[in-house]
């Protein structure tokens, strides 16, 4: 029942100073965020490749209000493929993008600004020896993003695509998807939405996972695994070795810092993992949705703040 409150305040200025301002809120959110630095970044990077975890990193940042704040997100993402080309590091990690950083919503010539800024990080991570995946946002973004999807796909195949199974649409999207070349994360999904378009209870959204999953690992794309949750992960190996997928025909990502033991353990026995890092300073919206996602999560913040 608290979730649909803590998306909430994600989108709550007020909020964001009280939790920002609270002196255990660092130590804590220290678990969700590798830090608000492109150094600090680059080193849980290191330290994940050294254990077998690839990794795939958003810098923190969405819903800006002017073009200039686009850009600086944008050449936040180029001065970050390039450290990881410094370092040859490209194999290892990739980078995942939101366009509503990149100037998706702005009222004029948004989408433009966006592809494009999304367009020079593709090119930047190409020479880098990696990829770029487009994370997915709120339902009113989809449309938008999967068509800026579209556009990069034609100079850049590779670029990956997120869906996330609450929503209604998703598994017409996973079939449009689910083609040869093609880069699917599948997600559960993490925004507050209404009734209208998503699943709302919880049973209901892990079933239209599974769907969505069976087309994706029937398709001739590239899989990838977004869950922590040990029943979906079964199913996606068993998925798979129905269709004659070989581990690195697909892959598990989770996000940094939660089920560290299952990561590794996934890693050790052969699968391919990703853990999904965060960094920059604009850190509250994606940790608040974080708790909203698992109650463990929330017991967790709670006790350290008790």
């Amino acid at each position: 029942m608290l979730g649909p409150v803590l998306l909430t305040a994600a989108r709550s200025d007020r909020l964001r100073r009280l939790v920002s301002a609270a002196p255990v809120t660092r130590p804590v959110v220290d678990r969700f965020v590798a830090g608000e630095t492109l150094p600090d970044a680059l080193a849980a990077v290191r330290a994940l490749a050294a254990d077998g975890i690839e990794v795939t990193l958003d810098h923190l940042g969405e819903d800006i209000t002017s073009a200039a704040q686009a850009t600086a997100t944008r050449d936040a993402y180029l001065r970050l493929l390039e450290a990881l080309a410094a370092e040859r590091l490209g194999p290892r990690a990739e980078v995942s993008v939101k366009l509503s950083a990149f100037g998706q919503a702005l009222p004029t010539g948004g989408e433009e600004l966006a592809l494009e800024g999304a367009r020079r990080v593709a090119e930047a991570a190409r020479a880098a020896g990696t990829t770029v995946t487009l994370d997915m946002e709120d339902h009113t973004t989809v449309d938008s993003t999967l068509g800026v999807l579209a556009e990069l796909r034609r100079e850049y195949p590779e670029t990956g695509a997120v869906l996330q199974s609450y929503l209604f649409r998703t598994e017409d999207d996973a079939r449009a998807l689910a083609t040869g070349g093609s880069r699917v994360r599948l997600v559960k999904g993490a925004y507050k939405e209404p009734a209208s378009v998503a699943h709302q209870d919880k049973a209901e959204v892990d079933r239209a996972y599974v769907r969505c999953l069976k087309i994706l690992m029937a398709g001739g794309g590239y899989p990838m695994i977004g869950s922590h949750d040990p029943r979906l992960i079964t199913i996606a190996q068993e998925l798979a070795v129905r269709h004659g997928r070989k581990p690195g025909d697909y892959e598990f990502q989770m996000l940094y810092g939660i089920r560290v033991d299952e990561q590794h353990r996934l890693a050790e026995s052969g699968h391919r993992v990703r853990a999904y890092i965060p960094y920059g300073g604009d850190w509250y919206g994606y940790f608040m949705r974080r708790l909203a996602e698992r109650p463990a999560n929330l017991t967790f913040f709670l006790r350290s703040f008790v």
